[in-house]
């Protein structure tokens, strides 16, 4: 599987995260390497960088900053499955900074 050029949209998210259906994300890839940038509703600007693993499955770090001005940075790893003929992932991840929570979110290919 390649993300290279692909982009994603919020579908679900769990109360404590800060992606929403506003939020999109476009993603590069070169060889296994992940990286992408996101913005859109409460973010104003992140950036990840990660793994592509041969299953498509991916692992990556991310930071953004938000509405509020605070600056935010977690660890996800995302697992690929077809929804309708839609590539989409679904997330499981936590906070690095603030409440150091957890959730799990999934993002659709537009």
């Amino acid at each position: 599987m390649n993300y290279d050029g692909k982009t994603f949209r919020g579908r679900t998210n769990t109360a404590n995260g800060e992606v929403s259906g506003e939020t999109l994300f476009r993603y590069h890839q070169n060889g296994d390497r992940l990286t992408g940038d996101y913005a859109g509703g409460a973010i104003i600007v992140g950036h990840l960088l990660g793994t592509v693993y041969p299953d498509g499955s991916l692992e990556f770090y991310y930071h953004h900053r938000n509405t509020d001005g605070a600056l935010m940075a977690g660890f996800c790893r995302s697992e690929p499955i077809e929804i309708n003929g839609r590539l989409v992932l679904r997330e499981r991840w936590r906070w690095l900074t603030g409440d150091r929570s957890a959730g799990e979110s999934e993002v659709v290919e537009v």
